[in-house]
């Protein structure tokens, strides 16, 4: 069933307050006012942030998805690569949570941009390749995961989510492990309030020492680096050739991210928490150079 999310004046203010959409408020100007930003507030706020150029254009830049732009026929990929313009529709969640990605993470995304274009060139506009799908599923519903105790690995790799959220619950505030929402559909999803939702990771083993700082804007900078890593992986083609690569993981299993995970039967009765399939196995992490 397709989501809707609900109208700008009907959003309850409230998951504004609550993971994932509590780390990004800084772009509160932007989704928690009154009226829709047009690509001019979207474009000022990428002025700001340094939003960098594309090949065959000057700076990357969001327009308006109107008739008159769709007429170049071009594919919304490659509109993107050649001009640098993102089409975005106005007064539409799904479109202005996907810019304040694109602000926020822009080497990913254009990491992800340069891979479609290229699976476009070989099989042609209205066919989908595998890395297709990765790339889509990453770019929708994809989360970045920071792991500093491989100890969690192994309770993720069977599903184990009662040890993984509920019994080692201070992993996820003391810097064991973090987790970043890149795709903009979860976002979206976050707009109504209990939602269950499950993001599909790429996970980033780090040193074991140090910390990772999740409750602050500050929290960002810690992932710039292994963000960066990944978008130079994903340019090259060494990661998001297959679906398969991404790893669900049930957010609402986060402390604090769901009204009702301080409860330990929620982890055993909510059905976002699916055993593992017979036979799935998951690539190991990226590791961090």
């Amino acid at each position: 069933m397709r989501f809707i999310a609900p109208p700008r004046e009907k959003v309850d203010s409230s998951v504004f307050l609550r993971p994932p959409l509590s780390e990004w408020r800084e772009f509160s100007q932007l989704v928690e006012t009154p009226d829709w930003p047009g690509v001019d507030a979207l474009n000022s706020a990428a002025d700001r942030s340094g939003l960098p150029g594309g090949a065959g254009a000057e700076k990357w830049r969001f327009v308006g998805q109107t008739p008159a732009l769709l007429a170049d026929g071009l594919h919304y990929e490659r509109r993107i690569a050649e001009r640098g313009e993102i089409a975005t529709r106005e007064g539409n969640w799904h479109d202005l949570l996907n810019a304040l990605v694109w602000l926020r993470y822009p080497e990913l995304k254009t990491a992800l941009n340069a891979r479609q274009v290229a699976e476009i060139a070989v099989a042609g506009p209205k066919r989908r390749t595998r890395a297709q799908c990765a790339l889509t599923h990453f770019d929708e519903a994809g989360i970045v995961v920071l792991l500093r105790d491989p100890a969690l690995l192994a309770l993720w790799d069977a599903h184990d989510w009662h040890g993984l959220f509920w019994r080692e619950c201070s992993a996820w505030s003391d810097g064991r492990i973090a987790v970043h929402v890149f795709g903009h559909a979860l976002l979206e999803h976050a707009l109504k309030p209990g939602q269950l939702l499950v993001g599909k990771a790429l996970v980033v083993t780090m040193p074991q020492s140090g910390n990772v700082d999740v409750d602050s804007r500050g929290s960002f900078a810690a992932a710039d680096q292994p963000v960066a890593a990944l978008a130079d992986a994903i340019r090259r083609g060494e990661l998001l050739n297959d679906p398969q690569e991404l790893r669900p993981l049930p957010l609402s299993g986060i402390p604090g991210w769901h009204p009702d995970n301080t409860v330990e039967s929620f982890y055993r009765d909510a059905p976002c928490f699916c055993p593992l399939r017979d036979g799935r196995r998951y690539p190991a992490p990226f590791p961090l150079a």
